[in-house]
């Protein structure tokens, strides 16, 4: 690998990769914790039982899961357009990546809240809190490291779909390998790129495993 070449591209890669995984994480994160929130709540029997809403959410859930990414960016074309202005470029690509993490994320935060123990709603509901302080300093909290560990498995999932991003001109470190590495035959660039990736991810793990262990004996 020729470093003073490809040195400033690849520095330029990994910031455009920074970039769309702290946006798609934040955005992605607080939708799917919004529409997991509300799939829970609006079960039949729970706090907010609503056989309409969780119809929707559960249908539009199932609907968008299954996708693959790379199709999933093109399909959402007009949408992207009109909310960023453009459909290529890393913003267009964060925003992909941003509603598909949050789908995604959605299921998980369903998941985990469904396995809290009932009593502990109820006997809130009994001392006569509201559905949303139940949800803020009852649901969210006991479910905490949980979702701290699928908050982690998300930031994989959405590194992957970063690196699908030079489809429409998004960048990051993904398409690097492909444009430097694998197109021109040069599979020291690939290596280079599949350790960094590996480095992420651990790290990720190992900051995700450490919070969700401070969330659990707190």
């Amino acid at each position: 690998m020729n470093w003073e070449r490809l040195g400033p591209t690849f520095t330029e890669a990994l910031a455009q990769t920074a970039y769309m995984l702290f946006w798609a994480m934040l955005v992605g994160g607080l939708i799917g914790l919004a529409i997991g929130v509300g799939l829970y709540v609006s079960r039949s029997g729970n706090l907010l039982s609503n056989r309409v809403v969780f119809a929707v959410l559960n249908v539009a859930v199932n609907i968008v899961r299954p996708i693959p990414f790379i199709i999933f960016l093109f399909a959402i074309g007009p949408l992207t357009k009109a909310v960023v202005g453009t459909t290529i470029g890393t913003e267009a690509a964060t925003f992909a990546m941003a509603l598909m993490a949050g789908f995604a994320f959605s299921r998980l935060v369903e998941q985990n809240l469904v396995s809290l123990d009932p009593g502990v709603i109820e006997a809130a509901r009994a001392m006569g809190a509201s559905p949303l302080r139940i949800i803020l300093t009852v649901l969210i909290p006991e479910a905490l490291a949980p979702l701290i560990l699928g908050y982690t498995f998300l930031f994989i999932g959405v590194l992957d779909m970063s690196a699908m991003a030079g489809y429409i001109g998004g960048g990051g470190i993904g398409d690097f390998a492909m444009v430097y590495g694998y197109q021109q035959y040069d599979w020291t660039v690939t290596y280079i790129v599949v350790g960094v990736i590996i480095v992420i991810v651990q790290l990720a793990q190992l900051l995700g495993n450490y919070l969700a262990r401070k969330a659990m004996h707190r």
